[in-house]
């Protein structure tokens, strides 16, 4: 017989089989020697009071034996010779579409522009030691997407779009750890994840697909508003009339690209601020409250939302025993975002913390009108890297000077490995965002005592939230409303907003496209 549970528990004896097994039997009145298995499915943390409990919702098998069950690939089949679909793209978005097709039995031809993730790690080297930022091979763009260096968050609202325990059920089969599939706030780690990523890859190719990396799309071939194919930036020239367009929220010559060819594609709001970093110390003391983090809870995360005058201000990305890196996507602008590794065990922890944008915002950029946007996002970016001496040194404010508007003396030591430079952010920053921000920050400390410390620092600008630009396509098809067989897919497309919900944009299209092939 199997039963289902819900417990709240100390975190000690959620992290001990046997005491919990022990808790469970007394609890409901079984006897310990008859259960036979206990298993986790969810698990979550309650911090909301002074002793933080374990939130579980547990399977006990009594008198019953406990047969794990095995993910497989039992859907899928060679289709080396089947018919092309070009992806664009080896994120999320295009990596699960072509796993999809390969279900559906389509062939995924992937165009990648960046190098594998091998590979990839001497250009993150460049720009963190030498400050030299390869276009098409950054913490952005490559393989796995901008997903693979920003430590693998998998936490989603998108429930409602998508199978969720599809995509966990296929990261676990490639490598991740199982408790992906029970945590609340699932989290891979960025040490972890190249691995994963290869393994989907040699899945891909294993089964008659193809990746084709430093393939950057020029061009998107269309005839009577219907594609036919793309060119490379090395000439080549690739047929098929079913392309899914999964490039990602940065790839600017993409948005450029599809402009001036006429495709429709629109101005989106997305969100624009900082990245602040703390002591992991501190913010376990704030959410655990406690001096010392016991050891039997993780790094303690947050998540803040606050309202200053009619605009969100909220934390975005925040990682618990993590470091900040230095995203830029091209010379000349500097742009930051950050990471965990698996354990989460580094000693500061980081967040962006940005303002809700509104379409009048970029009102003076309308000239480049559904390109308003991304104009935007460049001046800001741009602006921070004169400030920081044309490096890719970030500029950077103590936070108690930051909400006072004065320079900071000296920065500390922080985990941004190219170094800071202290700044006045206000004169990186828009006013507005800048003035909501030092309003935001003394809201969060009334709901977080001690926040606000001139220990913590202000890096600037966290600016990729999201795509800036939305191709919009057809709600049923999924087709772009203009070009017949062009499929706008993903956070580039602005359908998306992190890994699971890319994921699962991508799945969608190539379920669209296989429905087209079997009509």
């Amino acid at each position: 017989m199997q039963q289902e549970f819900q417990l709240q528990v100390k975190p000690e004896i959620a992290q001990n089989q046997e005491q919990l097994k022990l808790y469970v039997a007394k609890k409901n009145r079984l006897n310990a020697n008859d259960i036979n298995h206990l298993e986790i499915l969810k698990r979550s943390i309650d911090a909301r009071q002074k002793n933080v409990k374990i939130n579980l919702r547990v399977r006990v098998f009594i008198k019953e034996d406990f047969k794990e069950q095995e993910i497989d690939l039992k859907h899928y089949n060679d289709v080396s010779k089947a018919k092309e679909v070009i992806v664009i793209g080896a994120g999320p978005a295009g990596l699960f579409a072509a796993l999809k097709l390969i279900e559906k039995g389509l062939k995924p031809i992937i165009l990648e522009r960046g190098k594998n993730v091998r590979e990839r790690r001497r250009d993150l080297v460049a720009i963190t030691k030498d400050h030299l930022v390869n276009e098409d091979s950054n913490y952005c763009f490559g393989e796995g997407g901008a997903g693979t260096y920003s430590d693998g968050k998998l936490y989603t609202r998108s429930k409602k779009r998508g199978d969720v325990n599809q995509i966990l059920e296929l990261l676990i089969l490639h490598g991740a750890n199982k408790n992906i599939a029970i945590d609340a706030h699932p989290h891979i780690g960025t040490n972890k994840l190249p691995k994963i990523i290869e393994a989907i890859r040699e899945t891909i190719i294993n089964y008659g697909g193809k990746i084709l990396f430093n393939s950057r799309v020029t061009d998107i071939l269309i005839k009577n508003n219907e594609v036919y194919g793309i060119q490379t930036q090395n000439g080549d020239i690739i047929n098929s009339k079913k392309i899914i367009l999964a490039t990602g929220h940065s790839a600017r010559d993409v948005f450029e690209l599809l402009h001036k060819k006429g495709i429709h594609i629109e101005a989106k709001p997305f969100a624009l601020g900082v990245r602040v970093e703390h002591s992991q110390n501190l913010i376990d003391q704030i959410q655990y409250h406690c001096d010392v983090r016991g050891d039997y809870l993780p790094p303690a995360p947050y998540s803040i939302v606050k309202q200053v005058k009619n605009r969100g201000v909220y934390s975005f990305c925040m990682c618990p025993g993590g470091v900040i890196a230095p995203c830029a996507t091209a010379p000349g602008e500097v742009v930051t975002n950050g990471w965990s590794p698996s354990k989460r065990d580094q000693s500061t922890s980081n967040s962006g913390i940005v303002v809700e944008l509104k379409l009048g915002d970029f009102a003076a950029y309308q000239k480049f009108g559904p390109l308003a946007g991304v104009e935007f996002q460049k001046q800001i970016e741009q602006s921070a890297w004169h400030m920081a001496g044309e490096t890719q040194k970030v500029p950077a404010q103590r936070l108690v000077d930051f909400t006072r508007g004065k320079i900071s003396n000296n920065i500390p030591k922080t985990s941004y490995q190219p170094g800071t430079t202290s700044v006045e952010l206000g004169s990186v920053l828009p006013k507005f965002i800048y003035q909501t921000l030092q309003k935001g920050f003394l809201q969060f400390d009334r709901s977080m005592k001690g926040y606000l410390t001139n220990e913590a620092v202000v890096h600037a600008p966290e600016s990729r939230t999201s795509s800036p630009v939305r191709i919009p396509r057809d709600k049923k098809t999924l087709e772009h409303v203009q070009i017949k067989g062009l499929y706008p897919c993903g956070e580039g497309a602005g359908y998306a907003g992190g890994i699971i919900s890319a994921a699962i944009d991508g799945q969608k299209c190539a379920e669209q496209i296989s429905l087209v092939y079997k009509s």
